[in-house]
């Protein structure tokens, strides 16, 4: 599913028009997008936890030339599935 699909889907669910949902879409990821880049976790109950964790640097390997290359550290954003998704996907 695309963001547009996705649009679609909660304009749908909710019952309300695609530029309103175009426009909660947007806000929500905004919103979490913001409060990531500062640290924060967001926790949706039964959905879901969105977290920043911290990648150390590393060495890695050209795949074409097989030549070491170091591997900046960097943050990365994670997503762990609550109890309530993870049983909606069984």
């Amino acid at each position: 599913m695309n963001k547009g699909e996705l649009i679609d889907a909660i304009a749908a669910e909710s019952e309300i028009s695609k530029t309103d949902a175009k426009k909660a879409l947007d806000g929500f990821i905004n919103v979490t997008s913001k409060a990531l880049k500062k640290g924060d976790k967001i926790t949706l109950v039964g959905f879901g936890t969105f977290s920043v964790t911290k990648r150390a640097a590393r060495t890695g390997r050209n795949p074409q030339t097989g030549k070491e290359i170091k591997i900046a550290a960097k943050n990365v954003a994670k997503f762990k599935a609550g109890s309530e998704l993870s049983e909606t996907i069984k």
